[in-house]
């Protein structure tokens, strides 16, 4: 590797490490939330953050948002909002020659980062509407085609599916999260430092530190990073242990998981362990970087059976089965 691409991978590392300190003068500990949210969005992927209310997930998006020199919308899901009120409709306005026109009225999906608060509160129907959006990067309404700004990024927060008034995201939506994160309550230190931040005169800000097109040029780097065969065929490995037909299904996947993850899973986890191996200073991916990510972009993509949901079963728990019980070798004779 040449001392050029050595320099610029010290600089992705420098740029990473500044974006998330300017985040971390608002949010209290959460290091590993953060450090997979960056992950993503350098990855060119979107966000699912799942937590009870009040643990700061819709404030950790907004803050992202201020330490990126993009714009930010956000749009609160209820159980009344319609796919119009997200992307945007078709109204009637007069031309300057008197004649009634239609013309298209842009929602507020038409930004670079889009927080989506509370997702699981809307009805499918709406839910589905940002489907095109993430995957396309652009909306169709009355069969014309509008393209999204780039970059496009979708940070949603959903709360747990037991609380009352929410709707299961779809299957097909799920997919199109490059990782779902899951919010844990603070520490009792943490619950200091909050109280520090909040209740006294003090309030700080994050500034911004970063463009869009910094933030594709890194994620073009990231891809530079090589991957041995024998690691791609275990990332591979990973995946296909996820389904329970396949031979390498562990024991939990057979018993407890109806569907595994998708291509798209594979995907994430590489391009999630490229990341990985430039913040630890290394220039190929490791099988450790694999296991790290393994979690965050697989669980969202294992639909478990009745039984599993039965007896509590949790996605982690059939990952890590996974993990611990792949060879390291595995397919790499294929």
């Amino acid at each position: 590797m040449d001392d050029s691409l050595k320099e610029q991978l010290a600089h992705f590392r420098r740029d990473f490490e500044n974006l998330k300190t300017e985040v971390g003068k608002v949010i209290v500990g959460q290091q590993d939330i953060l450090n997979d949210m960056l992950i993503s969005l350098i990855a060119g992927g979107h966000v699912l953050l799942e937590g009870v209310p009040g643990l700061g997930k819709t404030l950790t998006v907004r803050t992202l948002a201020e330490a990126l020199h993009l714009q930010f919308r956000r749009i609160q899901f209820t159980p009344d909002l319609m796919p119009a009120d997200l992307i945007g409709t078709q109204v009637i306005s007069e031309a300057e020659d008197g004649r009634k026109v239609f013309e298209f009225q842009r929602g507020p999906i038409f930004a670079n980062v889009l927080l989506a608060d509370e997702i699981n509160r809307a009805t499918p129907k709406t839910q589905s509407a940002l489907l095109e959006a993430m995957q396309e990067h652009s909306v169709t309404v009355a069969g014309t085609t509008h393209h999204l700004s780039e970059p496009f990024f979708v940070m949603a927060t959903q709360n747990p599916l037991e609380m009352e008034g929410t709707y299961p995201l779809p299957e097909a939506q799920l997919d199109r999260f490059f990782c779902k994160l899951l919010v844990k309550y603070p520490t009792v230190d943490d619950l200091e430092t909050i109280l520090d931040r909040t209740t006294e005169s003090l309030k700080p800000k994050a500034e911004a530190v970063m463009t869009g097109e910094r933030i594709s040029e890194m994620s073009s780097l990231a891809r530079l990073i090589p991957v041995a065969p024998d690691v791609r065929r275990y990332a591979i490995a990973i995946v296909v242990a996820t389904h329970p037909e396949h031979e390498l299904a562990a024991a939990p996947t057979k018993k407890y998981v109806r569907y595994g993850a998708s291509p798209r899973g594979l995907q994430a986890l590489i391009l999630g362990a490229k990341i990985r191996a430039i913040l630890d200073s290394r220039y190929h991916v490791a099988r450790e970087d694999l296991r790290i990510m393994a979690t965050s972009v697989l669980r969202h993509r294992l639909i478990l059976n009745f039984e599993g949901q039965a007896e509590g079963i949790s996605a982690d728990d059939v990952i890590c089965k996974i993990i611990a019980n792949i060879p390291e070798n595995a397919l790499s004779a294929a």
